[in-house]
């Protein structure tokens, strides 16, 4: 049902802005129900929005803020979509930022993910989707090896993606004045749509580990 999440309130960057640094105990106690309403809540707002809108995004959690600073300073959250496979939002001073993730792997799936991507098929199939999503802007990164995995060819065509132990796409979307305004489910969507070629690569090919 749409309506829920209404945009994050202006408040919520002065807020953010008196967590910067290094807060205070009582800095932090003084602003806590302040930040919970104006930027944790809308969190939650906006990913049960999203999940309304798409039942492959109701698996997602909205990150508490625990003792380190840098977590009272971004809002993090998460979509899981398979087994260490996930979006991720954060929101902070600097607007909001989305990645789409395979990482910390479980022993077995780095295994897997080479297998795909040595295959003709399915490698090719990755190696275009990145390329694709490069090119609308997003970040490639990841856990990667300085040399190709042991048993593959050093010449592979497809090195570069063999050589990774995990693989991220990111970039932020911005901190205009949509965030404070129903649009930026909108704007998570689409990026979400940006995504999803590399996120149902990985949920097919790189499964639970036995």
């Amino acid at each position: 049902m749409r309506g829920q999440f209404t945009g994050w309130p202006e408040q919520a960057m002065d807020v953010l802005w008196q967590l910067q640094g290094e807060p205070t105990h009582a800095t932090r106690e003084r602003y806590r129900a302040d930040r919970e309403r104006l930027v944790r809540q809308p969190m939650i707002a906006l990913l049960n929005e999203i999940a309304d809108t798409d039942p492959r995004y109701e698996d997602f959690s909205v990150w508490h803020y625990r003792t380190d600073s840098w977590w009272w300073q971004h809002q993090g959250a998460v979509i899981r979509l398979g087994r260490k496979i996930e979006i991720s939002l954060r929101f902070a001073l600097d607007g909001l930022r989305i990645q789409g993730a395979w990482w910390y792997p479980d022993p077995g799936q780095v295994d897997m993910f080479r297998k795909a991507v040595a295959s003709e098929g399915s490698g090719r199939e990755l190696s275009a989707i990145v390329e694709d999503v490069r090119k609308k802007g997003y970040d490639i990164s990841g856990d990667v090896m300085k040399r190709p995995p042991r048993g593959y060819p050093t010449d592979h065509s497809r090195t570069n993606l063999l050589r990774h132990r995990s693989l991220i796409a990111a970039r932020p979307l911005g901190c205009e004045e949509w965030l404070h305004t129903p649009e930026a489910v909108d704007r998570v969507l689409s990026a979400a749509a940006d995504l999803d070629a590399l996120l149902m690569w990985l949920v097919r090919h790189v499964k639970r580990a036995a």
